[in-house]
């Protein structure tokens, strides 16, 4: 059975879908940058888990030509590895660096990569999914690099799904309001809320069932899912 990779399976999203693949019987392979004690449960549900920085080269090309020794196949890459940092974190030039290397150039390099053994999978097609975020399409005044390097994720799908066409399925999700963080108020949570349609959390089983519908289509590519509540439209 081919693998699904999936990067930035810590915490939140990326670690309640490889714990839904798993269950679901897929073999599931995921990076991580930071050791968290939940992450036991993945290894002792047989997830093959590496610890890097995507941002340093030689690591991020290590962990290439570990995958590539490895295994023969892939049936899916989905980059769920981010970062969230403001104009105000650090100096503008690394915040763009950090944003635009994280969210587009870590991507763009394994999907080159990686792709040789997309098409090797033993399914009709294979996938890459990009999970982007809904201020792709609107901006963001606090986090401008951020917002911009979401963009070029979403432009890097449309791309990525001409080249790779047809045994590579390659499509974008672009959450808004997903889940909250444990520290979040109740004054930053309800004006957060008021900002979707929709006023809820989205939470991870919406997530995961984004991902299976676009693993199980067989008609869709180059498309972006979004995820936001109707958050555009306010």
């Amino acid at each position: 059975m081919a693998a699904i990779l999936i990067t930035g399976i810590g915490k939140r999203l990326g670690f309640a879908l490889a714990q839904a693949l798993l269950a679901q019987g897929e073999q599931v392979i995921g990076t991580y940058r930071s050791d968290y004690p939940q992450l036991q449960a993945l290894r002792d549900n047989g997830a093959e888990l590496h610890q890097l920085d995507l941002l340093d080269d030689a690591a991020l090309q290590q962990f290439i030509a570990n995958i590539q020794q490895r295994h023969s196949a892939l049936r899916a890459i989905v980059h769920n590895a981010s970062d969230w940092l403001s104009e105000k974190s650090a100096q503008p030039a690394a915040v763009f660096d950090a944003m635009l290397g994280i969210h587009a150039r870590v991507p763009y390099l394994l999907n080159l990569a990686l792709a040789p053994l997309l098409q090797q999978g033993d399914t009709a097609s294979s996938d890459i999914i990009h999970v982007t975020d809904y201020v792709a399409q609107k901006g963001s005044a606090k986090h401008l690099a951020y917002a911009a390097s979401k963009a070029a994720l979403e432009n890097l799908t449309q791309s990525f799904a001409a080249k790779l066409a047809p045994q590579v399925k390659v499509n974008s999700i672009a959450p808004a309001l997903m889940l909250f963080n444990e520290h979040d108020d109740a004054q930053y949570r309800a004006k957060t809320l008021t900002k979707a349609l929709l006023p809820k959390e989205g939470g991870e089983q919406e997530f995961i069932d984004a991902v299976n519908y676009l693993l199980g289509s067989g008609y869709i590519t180059g498309q972006c899912l979004h995820l936001d509540g109707g958050r555009a439209l306010k």
